[in-house]
């Protein structure tokens, strides 16, 4: 058997030495292994059991406009609307308008009724129908009246909206007082349209009035005359009542007329909303079958209420309140009377509001509260808030401007807690 020379002119102790140095510093490495598992555990268990921040949405306080609205059904009607019944006793004859026929005022015959011959009168019925004839000449005169100030008024109201365009060029007016001007100038031009229907109306009943006492003081004008109900305004057939031939009395509903130009809103508010709508208020009149939505203007809050049951039978005080059209309706779409329409009423609007979405506000006992993000950690922070439109809310203490609040905060999150976005 060969032997390496080298190998065996060491001796044998000085052979094993590197192999025994080796072995010993592997046996001290490995006594700190589990030291050094059981470190690693700790590190993971103590961070384990370190809160994490929490994630939240954000949101941040905002100044700008806010506007203040409620929004409810009601229906379309028109404003001056007539209703024909025949002046005297007679036989009417077959109706062939229908609901929807176009009328002229002065022109268009509605109803034809055959006189019947009239009976004598006491002195008392004589002396009523003339006091009514004269009632209605007192009427007609008033309404005239009416009309010569309902012209007065507006052409006021059109100088002051002219002064008042002078003065918004030059900038030294106010957008509250131009649209107040221009507001004034369009009610005093819809006042004069009112008060010159009225004036119709007025002479049509005088025109009745006489034609019943013209036929008390002949009674023996011949029968085969026929007294013709002509239109009293222009516009079209809303109603029609009684169509067909038949004896008729004095005060019985023929038919019903009007003019869809002249159209307006009814919209039923609750009570409690009511209190805050004012006359010139705009409004957006939405789901009335157009893609766009038309602007109006409150014209009147009813003084009066009353009860009407909801779906869910719940009684509730509601108030109508009269909107006009300031938009016209767009050409091939015949919005008629009585038509469902839905007004978004705005009853308040500011311009520099600070503000904050709804979904970071909540209740805690009687006070309004929100989280309030600050070097990483959740605040709970009081606020004051004033208008609030379902969406975003004014503050008017406890936040300032640019601020992140936490939007829909979680249960998890609590006074101090760290979050992040």
């Amino acid at each position: 058997m060969k032997t390496n020379p080298i190998t065996s002119a060491l001796p044998a102790h000085t052979a094993e030495a590197p192999v025994h140095g080796i072995r010993k510093k592997r046996g001290v490495w490995r006594r700190f292994i589990p030291y050094a598992v059981g470190a690693a555990i700790i590190g993971f268990v103590v961070t384990g059991f370190i809160p994490k921040p929490i994630p939240v949405d954000i949101a941040v306080t905002t100044v700008g406009p806010l506007t203040v609205s409620v929004l409810e059904e009601g229906q379309t009607r028109i404003r001056h609307r007539y209703m024909i019944s025949p002046p005297i006793a007679g036989l009417l004859r077959r109706v062939d308008l229908r609901a929807g026929d176009p009328i002229e005022k002065g022109k268009t015959v509605l109803a034809t009724i055959q006189r019947l011959p009239a009976s004598l009168l006491d002195p008392r019925a004589r002396a009523e129908d003339e006091a009514k004839l004269k009632g209605a000449q007192a009427a007609k005169e008033r309404a005239a009246a009416d009309l010569e100030r309902a012209r007065a008024a507006l052409d006021l109201a059109e100088k002051e909206k002219a002064r008042a365009e002078a003065l918004k060029v030059k900038g030294v007016l106010s957008g509250q007082e131009w649209d107040t001007a221009e507001n004034t100038a369009v009610i005093r031009g819809r006042e004069l349209r009112s008060a010159e229907f009225g004036l119709q109306v007025a002479e049509f009943e005088r025109a009745q009035a006489e034609a019943t006492l013209l036929q008390v003081e002949n009674p023996d004008i011949e029968a085969g005359e026929p007294v013709k109900i002509l239109a009293p305004v222009s516009g079209f057939i809303l109603n029609v009542y009684e169509e067909n031939a038949r004896a008729v009395t004095p005060g019985m509903q023929i038919m019903e007329v009007g003019d869809p130009a002249d159209m307006e809103a009814e919209i039923e508010l609750l009570s409690s909303d009511a209190v805050a709508v004012q006359p010139g208020a705009s409004v957006s009149i939405e789901q009335w079958g157009g893609s766009e939505p038309l602007k109006g203007r409150v014209v009147l809050v009813e003084p009066g209420g009353y009860t009407k049951v909801s779906a869910l039978g719940v009684e509730e005080q509601r108030v109508k309140v009269r909107v006009e059209f300031v938009d016209r309706i767009p050409p091939g779409h015949p919005l008629g009377d009585r038509f469902r329409v839905e007004a978004r009423i705005v009853t308040w609007h500011g311009e520099n509001v600070l503000q904050a979405p709804t979904g970071a506000l909540f209740r805690k006992g009687g006070d309004w509260m929100t989280f309030l993000i600050e070097g990483g950690k959740a605040h709970l922070t009081k606020v004051e808030i004033a208008h609030n439109n379902g969406i975003v809310a004014e503050i008017r203490s406890g936040l300032k401007a640019g601020q992140r609040i936490i939007l829909h905060p979680p249960d998890s999150v609590s006074d101090g807690a760290a979050v992040k976005p």
